[in-house]
């Protein structure tokens, strides 16, 4: 019987949906256009990112995950439909089984609406992973192993840190910043310091482009444009990625006293492995400059970035899909 297999990364920025052996199908904004009369879906993913901050009174462009769960079940069931059946394409003989990967936090009642869900919207059987499993899986680490990994996936809500052996979580610990949380900062930075007002894409540009975690000997500079908070008329002003750096201390620092919080409560032995073979960090805030680097100094353990950090979750869930049988240990939940 020819059944499809799909593993689906249900992030709060982004989804990625992963097909065995076609690989990433899949790499859409998790925003949702609704109609507000009767609550219509008009757009999703990427199409629908393009209307944030656009919007006419009718129209509501939302994303339905915050912090990596589901805040609105009707959109997210909606936005899964939408991406299943753009991953399979036209014909459907058979409904998918589709495995989710969930914040490793996540509670009992937050997993069920996820698999619920994934099923309301065309899946035969939905599996749930924890993100960060499904993240070193897609780095490569090996998690079946007796030594320890420490995993950090920052997300677009949530950046969950564990210590993984044995296939299983050893210690963990999960705190809501992440790239969302980075965009806001720095509009907020930017509003206070040069009077601007700006939206949340163009603080994403500023992140993406300039954003750095430690002050540069050289800074990166870039034009932005905004309105401006005195004579409400539009503004270029030109902001550098120092504006970054001191825009998300507090974001930062409370990252790194979570990630040592979690290196605390890890066994002696595990430490010594961890010592050894340093931190992973994937997910897409990841890629903010320098921040290897300000976790290796912090921290004292050797940091580096995944490769292709932003898809570690998506590759992840297809190879945990494709073996089951291995993975059995790791997945909590079915339906």
């Amino acid at each position: 019987m020819f059944i499809k297999k799909i593993g689906i990364d249900l992030g709060t920025t982004n989804v990625l949906v992963y097909v065995p052996r076609k690989g990433i199908v899949v790499n859409e904004p998790s925003v949702v256009a609704i109609a507000r009369i009767d609550g219509k879906v008009l757009a999703v993913g990427l199409e629908a990112k393009d209307m944030i901050g656009r919007t006419p009174d009718t129209i509501v462009a939302e994303r339905p995950l915050k912090d990596g769960v589901i805040a609105n079940y009707h959109t997210t069931e909606a936005m899964l439909r939408y991406f299943i059946n753009k991953a399979l394409g036209g014909v459907r003989l058979f409904r998918p089984e589709v495995m989710v990967a969930v914040p490793g936090g996540i509670t009992s009642t937050e997993r069920r609406a996820v698999i619920d869900a994934a099923v309301a919207a065309g899946a035969r059987a939905a599996y749930i992973i924890k993100e960060p499993i499904v993240a070193a899986i897609g780095a490569d680490i090996p998690i079946g192993a007796a030594s320890g990994h420490l995993i950090i996936d920052i997300g677009g809500g949530t950046a969950e840190i564990a210590v993984i052996a044995l296939g299983g979580v050893v210690s963990s610990g999960s705190v809501r910043i992440g790239g969302n949380k980075f965009d806001q900062s720095i509009g907020e930075y930017i509003r206070h310091k040069y009077n601007l007002a700006i939206g949340e894409r163009t603080a994403e540009e500023i992140k993406i482009g300039v954003g750095s975690a430690l002050f540069m000997d050289k800074p990166l500079t870039m034009e932005i444009k905004g309105r401006d908070m005195v004579s409400g008329l539009p503004r270029i002003i030109t902001v550098n990625s120092d504006d970054t750096t001191e825009a998300l201390q507090h974001d930062l620092e409370l990252l790194v006293s979570a990630i040592k919080d979690v290196l605390q409560r890890t066994p002696p032995e595990l430490s010594a492995d961890v010592m050894d073979k340093g931190i992973i960090l994937s997910g897409g805030s990841a890629l903010l400059r320098n921040l290897d680097e300000l976790i290796a100094t912090a921290t004292g353990v050797p940091t580096y970035v995944a490769e292709e950090p932003l898809l570690c979750v998506a590759k992840g869930t297809g190879i945990a899909l494709e073996n089951l049988e291995h993975y059995k240990r790791s997945i909590l939940a079915t339906h």
